[in-house]
């Protein structure tokens, strides 16, 4: 079977698989206030002009607009890097769904914007606030770096985008 999501599975891989894209639905968008999307998910020039992976979807926002998570689970890491910036990463299952570029600030390994309080560890719902678009990190404009992986595998957060809608008209 081949998913939505462009992955190939076979046995019990593709029963859990299955299960999954029944319930894209439950998925939530991460931004609430959407301004376009502003560099897709694959190879692109970087910064140097050297060709990269872009490993998510980066989506424009206003500056301080809430950031949700995409499904329930818990906060994996609180990142704060060059890259990223001021980010999360939440697990929830088989799938990692990493936010950075968001605005606050990390202390101690806790991350702090206006009331959102998170550290590893923290569950976290599909819809809840988990922080707020900001420019950390390698950014040039305020939006969400919005990347999903499955079993450590990148996953075109697009395909995902399309999938909810999908299971939405069922």
């Amino acid at each position: 079977m081949t998913l939505a999501l462009g992955l190939t599975l076979h046995g019990a891989a593709l029963q859990r698989a299955a299960l999954a894209e029944s319930r894209w639905a439950q998925g939530v968008f991460p931004v609430s206030r959407f301004v376009g999307y502003t560099s897709q998910f694959g190879q692109r020039n970087g910064s140097g002009g050297q060709p990269e992976t872009h490993t998510g979807l980066d989506i424009a926002a206003p500056l301080g607009s809430a950031v949700r998570s995409w499904w329930s689970g818990r906060v994996q890491a609180v990142l704060n890097n060059s890259s990223c910036g001021v980010g999360l990463v939440i697990r929830s299952g088989d799938y990692e769904h990493t936010y950075c570029h968001l605005g606050g600030r990390t202390v101690s390994g806790e991350y702090r914007s206006g009331a959102v309080r998170l550290r590893a560890g923290s569950s976290v719902r599909g819809g809840q606030t988990i922080g707020h678009v900001g420019i950390s990190g390698r950014s040039s404009g305020p939006h969400l770096h919005w990347a999903v992986s499955w079993r450590g595998r990148w996953l075109n957060p697009g395909h995902i985008l399309r999938a909810m809608v999908a299971a939405r008209q069922r």
